[in-house]
């Protein structure tokens, strides 16, 4: 149980990171990213143990590191594609506003 909560603070941590230097994070809410890289490194430690990664003392480390690098991953990909998506459609959205009058 300890383990899903380190796993599941640092994915948060890497969350608000990606939150935090993106340069469109006013486009969507700080808990976006955060909550994609817990949902996705939960996700995979779940798989990750149900292949049985853990009974092995040479792979016991694969559910930690890889959940927390999903983790970062999903974060990231979340925070840069919502992003980016949603400001082009601010803009896309201000044009049309802005060629009516």
């Amino acid at each position: 149980m300890v383990a899903l909560v380190i796993i599941a603070l640092t994915a948060a941590a890497f969350g608000a990171i990606a939150w935090a230097v993106d340069k469109h994070r006013a486009m969507f809410g700080a808990v976006l990213p955060a909550g994609a890289a817990v949902a996705a490194s939960l996700l995979v430690w779940i798989l990750t143990m149900a292949v049985g990664l853990n009974n092995d003392s040479a792979t016991v480390w694969m559910p930690w590191i890889l959940s927390m690098l999903v983790g970062g991953a999903a974060a990231w990909a979340t925070a840069g594609f919502v992003g980016r998506a949603r400001h082009q459609h601010q803009v896309e959205r201000n044009t049309a506003i802005l060629q009516m009058h």
